[in-house]
């Protein structure tokens, strides 16, 4: 008798413990492929123009891709049915009419990791200005998830990158289903085969002053990549070399990688004098205190294929660096 009130008291604190006068809560693992929302919302609602206003902002075309992907594949249920295993999905979006109009982001709700963001209002109209006056706050938080989703299984069979810590002062998490081609002048080109082509990131130093502020950016981080490009990628074909698409204006914003500002900068390159093109996503990311740029890039090549998610896994893969 003794040990069956033992036993029951010993799972009892596996599921639940005392911490500051509250009762902790154990959730399961989530599940979910990566970039991919679960939306909970009644049918109607998903087939009017809310679910427009949702699609509107959430399968945005990914920027700097050659053909449009969606930034977020999502797939709807009703909410009668958002129960059991449906609340174990890692990013969920749900849509709640007849409340107060708000919007929230709940941690961890039903599993773990989860983001849960829910919106509410007593009209279509009202539920549509919460989706577009929050827009930008969504987003972060999903890809936020995805990003950490997507290094927590990369970190699961890691590259050893000392040579890279040696030579630049950089740490850079990625799979060793990568290999290091090239190393040289403090230039790494680091690359994975793919059935159809290849995944391949660049990393390397360039002086601050090879990259100007303010409208300038864009055009020193296509010059310093085209220059790099010209004498480090060469093609099978002579006199061929990577460069940036002419025709394509490259996008170029703000970021923060590794707590240091960075130029994120997405667009197409192409192989000069051959048939090869493909996006990439360049970080050029400011480190006073070494008075240089370090310059991270990934690129893809995978001609017919979608390949929203392999410039995604680059970009977990780059947003991982630490500088020392």
């Amino acid at each position: 008798m003794i040990k069956n009130v033992l036993g029951i008291l010993l799972i009892a604190a596996v599921f639940f413990g005392c911490g500051d006068g509250e009762e902790k809560r154990y959730v399961s693992a989530s599940s979910g492929d990566i970039n991919s929302i679960v939306v909970v919302s009644d049918n109607l609602l998903w087939e009017n123009n809310v679910g427009e206003a949702i699609r509107d902002i959430l399968a945005a075309s990914v920027e700097g891709l050659s053909k449009d992907e969606p930034q977020f594949s999502m797939s709807q249920m009703p909410t009668e049915v958002f129960t059991g295993f449906a609340k174990k999905n890692r990013t969920v979006l749900k849509i709640e009419k007849g409340k107060e109009a708000a919007t929230q982001i709940a941690r961890d709700a039903y599993a773990k990791p989860q983001t849960l963001v829910v919106i509410s209002g007593q009209t279509n109209d009202e539920i549509i200005e919460q989706i577009k006056e929050n827009s930008a706050k969504i987003i972060n938080a999903f890809k936020k998830t995805e990003i950490t989703e997507r290094q927590r299984r990369t970190s699961k069979s890691l590259f050893d990158d000392s040579q890279i810590r040696e030579n630049l002062g950089v740490s850079l998490q990625f799979p060793t289903a990568y290999r290091i081609a090239k190393s040289e002048d403090n230039f790494f080109w680091i690359r994975r085969d793919i059935e159809t082509g290849n995944v391949d990131l660049l990393v390397y130093e360039v002086p601050l002053s090879a990259i100007r502020k303010g409208d300038s950016a864009v055009v020193d981080v296509v010059r310093v990549r085209d220059s790099i490009g010209k004498i480090h990628i060469e093609g099978a074909i002579e006199n061929s070399y990577m460069a940036t698409e002419p025709a394509f204006t490259p996008f170029i914003s703000d970021a923060i990688i590794d707590n240091k500002p960075a130029y994120e900068t997405r667009g197409l390159w192409d192989l000069k004098n051959a048939f090869m093109s493909g996006p990439f996503i360049n970080y050029a990311i400011e480190d006073k205190v070494n008075n240089r740029y370090i310059i991270a890039e990934g690129y893809v090549f995978a001609p017919s294929i979608a390949k929203r998610d392999y410039v995604f896994e680059l970009e977990s893969i780059i947003k991982s660096i630490a500088i020392k």
